[in-house]
């Protein structure tokens, strides 16, 4: 595996834009809350330490992943946020189901983003295990919330 030895969230080699003045829209899986409440933590720690200020960050939860889309389309229709991060975690499980979540999560969330003209940033965690889930929320593959944290940040910068 190509993260085997690599903490994935290090962004060190790149400038991150100052996002004073910006607002983000946080989008949050309930379920599997261990692994989303530490993604949701380290996305708006990332987003606070670029100069957002707390009050110009919202999240809101929804039940599963499945439901990311229709949360983050509801705040891209609020028209006030910049971008909205999706976070969520899928785990493999013994049927086709995580197949046809993940596909829809994905194709949803980018369809809101063409369909609002805005980032909206894939923030879900598809993952064979457990454990796995852990070593990408904060265990020792990073976090996957200041991924899309940054990731929110640099395509507003873009836009």
């Amino acid at each position: 595996m190509a993260s085997s030895l690599k903490n994935l969230s290090d962004h060190s080699h790149t400038s991150i834009p100052n996002s004073a003045g910006k607002r983000f829209g946080i989008v949050v899986s309930e379920w599997n809350i261990e692994i989303t409440g530490s993604l949701r933590d380290a996305a708006i720690k990332t987003l606070l330490e670029s100069g957002v200020h707390q009050n110009d960050i919202l999240v809101k939860y929804v039940p599963g992943s499945f439901e990311l889309t229709f949360g983050a389309q509801f705040l891209c229709e609020d028209n006030s946020f910049d971008s909205i991060i999706c976070l969520g975690c899928v785990i493999q499980g013994e049927t086709r189901h995580f197949d046809f979540i993940c596909d829809a999560v994905a194709n949803g969330i980018t369809n809101v983003s063409l369909k609002y003209n805005k980032p909206v940033i894939f923030g879900v965690l598809t993952t064979n295990t457990l454990q796995q889930a852990q070593d990408r929320s904060g265990g020792k593959h990073g976090n996957k919330g200041i991924e899309a944290a940054f990731t929110a940040i640099k395509m507003v910068a873009l836009k």
